[in-house]
């Protein structure tokens, strides 16, 4: 744990290189595609180091003026699988996005959604030495925190306060400068499967960029689908990407639990491929084109062609109705929604005051699926498109494209972490703790 805290602070120090020099890429890295967008720097905003103030904030300190969306080869599950394959679908974003841009690039972030997150909450208190807040009893604080055995093939990928509370007042964004005299802190822990990181550095590094930070899919769709309130009065975002299916829950504009559903729409293809027996390009194509989760009357009557060129007359031209595509769908979509509801109640999200779900990805762009979910999750449910941000075209605001986004806002105002601030050494080893989900119950 002790190298990666290092690599992160490193990471970080990177970013703010490369902020400087006025140009970032950012990559959504995922099953079915692989997004670019290169940031442009201007002015003043780029050069501020107060990081954390909010998930709204530097918006307008960047503007895209590069954009990719190619297809993804080689990741499975949102983790690499097939490493030539993965750098050239990077190679091949980064190229178009920099050729649109007209500028070259040598730093990037980027976000996964594989790696099996596990989400932990964390508690530590100090006494201060001197009456008012400092750098220092902020990083005390936080060394105060019981860390977690990971267990050793896991790393750290965010630590970040969500919460402190200077004697009997609690809530505090920041307490850097206040006075009191007991300072207490609640972090809110991620950890990822270490190899599927490992992978994913040196892929991107093989693709001759300098990595400035590593980020979870599902975090980052969170940043960018949730409204303000929805963040600040607790909400939970679903993205359903094509390998997997990423849950995160906000509260007081701060991540505070984050999980995975290892099936997305990738499963929905692979049961009308089956279903259907006809390649995988062409249940992508039915699903597309003609997939939903609520049958009617009308579907009966609605015939689709399969086609193809199998040689064998019969098999060539068959035909099946929009309702039997439906009746495979809808099972694997009901499955993926019932183990994001699961993830959510061991989570304690019904304790939350407001209990808005909002599905974003890919995925959510099955028809019906809001009234599905519905029914599943809580009446609740909206579908979610990332936050507009300057310079992103048209195709920029599809819901697929929502971690992509959220990478933009965390890059240019990322939430301060465990690794912003000097921890003292002897805090690094991991020590023996119990896996927390319904910690901020008791918290806030």
């Amino acid at each position: 744990m002790t190298d990666f805290y290092h690599s992160q602070r490193a990471m970080r120090n990177m970013r703010r290189v490369a902020m400087q020099r006025g140009v970032i890429a950012v990559l959504d890295i995922g099953s079915s595609k692989v997004a670019c967008l290169i940031l442009r720097f201007d002015g003043v905003e780029r050069l501020r180091e107060s990081d954390g103030v909010g998930p709204m904030a530097g918006q307008s300190s960047f503007r895209v003026i590069g954009f990719a969306n190619v297809q993804s080869r080689g990741v499975r599950l949102g983790e690499i699988s097939v490493m030539n394959e993965t750098e050239s679908a990077i190679r091949t974003a980064v190229q178009r996005a920099q050729k649109m841009a007209n500028v070259r690039v040598d730093h990037a972030i980027a976000c996964f959604s594989g790696g099996e997150v596990r989400s932990y909450g964390l508690a530590g208190e100090w006494e201060l030495q001197d009456s008012v807040v400092s750098e220092h009893d902020v990083a005390r604080v936080l060394a105060a925190c019981d860390v977690p055995d990971i267990g050793e093939a896991r790393e750290v990928l965010h630590a970040q306060p969500v919460n402190f509370a200077l004697d009997h007042r609690s809530g505090l964004d920041d307490p850097r400068g206040q006075i009191g005299n007991r300072l207490a802190c609640d972090l809110h822990l991620l950890s990822v499967d270490a190899s599927v990181v490992q992978n994913l550095i040196y892929c991107i590094k093989r693709c001759d960029l300098e990595l400035a930070g590593i980020a979870s899919s599902a975090y980052m769709a969170g940043k960018s689908s949730l409204v303000e309130d929805e963040q600040e009065l607790g909400a939970a975002c679903i993205d359903m990407g094509a390998g997997s299916t990423g849950i995160s829950v906000f509260l007081k504009k701060h991540m505070i639990y984050a999980d995975c559903v290892r099936m997305g729409g990738d499963h929905v293809t692979s049961d009308i491929s089956k279903g259907l027996q006809v390649p995988l390009t062409t249940a992508e194509k039915i699903k597309t084109k003609f997939g939903g989760v609520h049958a009617t009357g009308m579907d009966d009557r609605d015939i689709i062609e399969i086609g193809g060129d199998s040689g064998d007359w019969e098999k060539d031209r068959r035909q099946v109705s929009r309702t039997e595509v439906i009746g495979i769908m809808r099972p694997r979509v009901e499955e993926i929604l019932e183990e994001a509801r699961a993830r959510l109640d061991a989570a304690g999200f019904d304790h939350l005051r407001s209990r808005q779900i909002v599905l974003t990805g890919g995925g959510s762009q099955i028809p019906g699926i809001d009234g599905l979910a519905a029914r599943i999750l809580g009446q609740r449910v909206r579908l979610g498109r990332p936050l507009r941000v300057q310079g992103l075209p048209e195709r920029g605001t599809d819901p697929s494209i929502s971690a992509a986004v959220g990478l933009c806002l965390f890059t240019a105002h990322p939430q301060d972490e465990w690794w912003d601030f000097d921890i003292p050494t002897e805090r690094y080893p991991a020590r023996s703790f119990k896996r927390a989900m319904k910690w901020f119950r008791d918290n806030w």
